[in-house]
């Protein structure tokens, strides 16, 4: 498929190969062009390569790229929303799920990073990120030095629904 010793760069020929797909309906407006390292794999290629594709494709007017979501088929007007949310709203979530079961107690301190990072085996940000979301959403609150610690229940954020918190 890919013509690897002749003149013309890899990264042309599959930015060619998506564009076709665009031209025949394939890839429509607001359809995510395929990431990274999926050109990584289906294509062999590096990574800087990929990142070729992705730029040859916006200079010709063809896709759009919004930091943190991906590249998009059209001018940037119209993508289609994530699917599954980042992971570290996932682990938010299950965390304060924790808190509101009590499994995880008022002014007791929750997993430390060490241990998140590797129960969900992420990066210290991504934890981090985790964390700053408990923290605003007021389930829980950090002390410099010491961890982070779970809110009073009348902290918690309101459920729809919720008329009073069961204990």
């Amino acid at each position: 498929m890919l013509d690897r010793d002749g003149p013309v760069p890899i990264y042309k020929q599959i930015a060619e190969l998506i564009h076709e797909q665009i031209r025949r309906g394939e890839l429509v407006e607001g359809d995510a062009i395929p990431s990274e390292a999926e050109m990584e794999a289906e294509y062999g290629v590096a990574r800087p390569t990929a990142r070729r594709v992705a730029r040859e494709l916006r200079e010709l007017g063809l896709v759009r790229t919004v930091q943190g979501m991906g590249t998009f088929v059209g001018d940037g007007t119209v993508y289609r929303p994530r699917r599954k949310p980042p992971l570290y709203e996932l682990m938010a979530r299950e965390v304060a799920e924790r808190i509101e079961r009590r499994e995880l107690k008022p002014n007791r301190p929750i997993p430390s990073e060490k241990s998140l990072m590797q129960q969900y085996g992420v990066a210290k940000v991504t934890v981090r990120q985790a964390v700053g979301l408990l923290r605003d959403q007021g389930y829980v609150f950090t002390v410099p030095h010491r961890g982070s610690y779970v809110c009073a229940p009348e902290d918690w954020p309101d459920r729809p629904g919720d008329a009073v918190r069961g204990a």
